[in-house]
């Protein structure tokens, strides 16, 4: 059987840098994880996670002209289907709030004219506080 990326094998590990790990294959062959796919969490001190003469289960993700192999422990591990990246968000009940219906009915440029708004007015309050705080504008620092 060759080895095709995307299969998986089993395979012990031979050797550890500080970048990876080397692991032979069945097959004789000899393939590297590299540090970065040993775990899906950040591996700082890949002794931590491996051993030599541990027996792994990796996926191969790509096999180069030259012979090199690189495998990979953690895209091997069978993973949940994901649904969705956002966690949902539950549906509020819509109010008769006449203020709701006319900003759902707004134009684009009546938002963008009413967010302006709004910004200018905290812009200009959080410049009155911070020139307050330092003794006006013309204040010396000290």
């Amino acid at each position: 059987m060759s080895i095709e990326v995307g299969s998986k094998l089993q395979g012990k590990v031979t050797g550890i840098t500080n970048f990876g790990a080397f692991v032979e294959l069945s097959e004789g062959s000899t393939g590297l994880v590299h540090i970065s796919e040993v775990a899906d969490n950040y591996v700082k001190d890949i002794n931590e996670h491996l051993k030599v003469g541990d027996e792994v289960t990796v996926k191969v993700i790509n096999v180069e002209k030259d012979g090199k192999i690189g495998l990979s422990i953690r895209k091997a591990k069978e993973q949940p289907p994901q649904r969705s990246q956002r966690p949902q968000r539950p549906q509020r009940p819509r109010s008769n709030n006449k203020q709701n219906d006319t900003r759902t009915k707004e134009s684009f440029e009546q938002k963008m004219a009413r967010f302006m708004k709004d910004s200018e007015e905290r812009l200009s309050s959080l410049k009155k506080n911070t020139e307050s705080r330092r003794g006006g504008k013309g204040a010396k620092r000290g």
